[in-house]
């Protein structure tokens, strides 16, 4: 694979694609001379074509009025239409004359046409013939030939003009290139010379950063001046790199403050899990079981007491699945049902689908400890505790519900607020949700519903299996 071109290369190329673009400059010069050449010979052919009807016009104007007056031949026709012509001939002359000899003469011709229409006219008027020939040979005759000899006037001071105008537009054309040229040659030495300059403040910086990139790549994170260039992309990654790199460091302070508020709150809740009361009363019901000559009740309440505080640990991770929350939810109750058989039932209703969705370690069991203490035993007579799942969408809701004493709409909406805000009411609600907060981000967590006299839900809701675990 061929190396890329570095910067100073591409601008070494973008000069001499310049230079070459300049040096077109006298070819295109070149291409408007020819271009003015052309105009000149249409101009030039204009003229001849002008002086060609002039020539016409005497001899047809002059032979159709014999026909007409001598030879009484009126079938050819009065030669108005030949001196209509000569008139819009004369007009588009005026129209774009502007040397004034050529102006009197067009226009003495534009007066003289007008006056031998109106001469025609008077010899159609005139009814006898000798009048009529009188009027041809002093009126028609003489006005025919003095717009021929104006229109000659007219035709060559425009040829001295057109000879004028060539040999100052080959002057000026000549100036124009030289001055181009001239021209052409200074903006190309001022092109190099910037080109350099604009490498040289462009690999330098580049230079700078690069140097920065392998700072921060080597683990140095510290916020420096911006690089400084005059190029204003240059200028622009600079600062944005340096803004980078003080957002990366913010967010591994508050990755670094997340992970302690997270190894924080898993102690203090496998604090609780270790707690003397519970375990003091499982001892006892274990010994109770053995006095009692039950040894199968007491294994297996030492092993899920076992279980339960092997779940607890999770080998060491901070998140596991769904289906080993639940052995170990499963192991509480188990051993909470023997010490409470006569006020405690609970149903576990898990989908089997969602079993390998992952989740903070003790999420569930704080909930339904809540469930069994605040719920269950302050309620007169046997109540249960029922834990659901099911998908909504892209994320699994978990409910822990209990038919036991609920609680009053004020205590909830402090409840929910103190969820909300953090406020450490009721410990083992906060925790889990600032661990799911901090885990998974808004809008997972937990929400409370309850009604007093009926029972209590609390619903948890983490991504569902299969997305990415969101690290903090």
């Amino acid at each position: 694979m061929s190396r890329p071109d570095s910067i100073q290369s591409r601008m070494r190329r973008l000069v001499v694609i310049f230079c070459g673009f300049m040096a077109a400059i006298p070819a295109v010069m070149l291409v408007l001379v020819l271009v003015y050449n052309s105009q000149y010979k249409n101009l030039l052919y204009n003229v001849t074509t002008a002086s060609e009807f002039n020539q016409d016009f005497k001899e047809n104007i002059d032979l159709k009025m014999y026909y007409y007056v001598i030879e009484s031949r009126y079938s050819e026709g009065l030669p108005i239409q030949e001196v209509q012509a000569a008139q819009a001939l004369a007009k588009d002359l005026l129209d774009s004359t502007s040397q004034k000899d050529s102006l009197r003469a067009v226009t003495s011709v534009l007066d003289l046409c007008e006056n031998l229409e109106e001469k025609i006219y008077q010899i159609e008027r005139t009814r006898n013939y000798d009048d009529r020939q009188v009027q041809l040979e002093n009126n028609v005759y003489v006005l025919t030939a003095m717009i021929q000899e104006y229109m000659y006037n007219y035709l060559y001071c425009e040829s001295v003009q057109l000879n004028l105008l060539q040999q100052q537009i080959s002057r000026q054309i000549a100036a124009e290139i030289l001055l181009v040229l001239v021209l052409s040659g200074g903006l190309i030495l001022l092109l190099v010379r910037y080109s350099v300059r604009l490498s040289r403040s462009v690999t330098q910086p580049v230079v700078d950063l690069s140097r920065r990139a392998e700072d921060v790549i080597g683990g140095d994170l510290t916020v420096r001046e911006p690089v400084r260039s005059e190029t204003y992309e240059l200028r622009t990654l600079g600062e944005g790199m340096e803004q980078m790199i003080a957002r990366l460091n913010a967010q591994i302070q508050e990755i670094t403050q997340k992970q302690a508020s997270l190894r924080k709150a898993e102690l203090a809740l496998l604090q609780a899990q270790v707690n003397p009361h519970f375990l003091y009363n499982t001892m006892d019901t274990i010994i109770w079981l053995i006095e009692a000559s039950r040894p199968q009740a007491a294994v297996e309440m030492v092993s899920n007491l076992s279980s339960f505080f092997r779940h607890s640990l999770s080998r060491g991770e901070d998140v596991i699945t769904l289906g080993e929350e639940e052995e170990h939810v499963r192991s509480y109750l188990q051993i909470q049902q023997a010490r409470y058989k006569d006020i405690l039932e609970y149903t576990i209703q898990i989908d089997a689908a969602l079993r390998e969705t992952r989740l903070p370690k003790l999420t569930l069991q704080p909930l339904v400890e809540n469930a069994l203490y605040h719920g269950i035993k302050l309620k007169r007579g046997k109540g249960c505790i029922y834990i659901t799942s099911r998908e909504e969408g892209a994320d699994v809701l978990l409910q822990i519900t209990d038919d036991g004493a609920g609680m009053a709409a004020a205590r909830l909406e402090e409840l929910n607020r103190a969820i909300e805000n953090g406020e450490r009411v009721g410990f083992g609600l906060v925790t889990v949700h600032e661990r799911l907060r901090l885990l998974f981000g808004p809008p997972y967590g937990l929400a409370l519903s309850s009604r007093e006299g009926v029972g209590t839900t609390v619903t948890v809701r983490v991504p569902c299996q299969g997305r990415e675990d969101r690290e903090p």
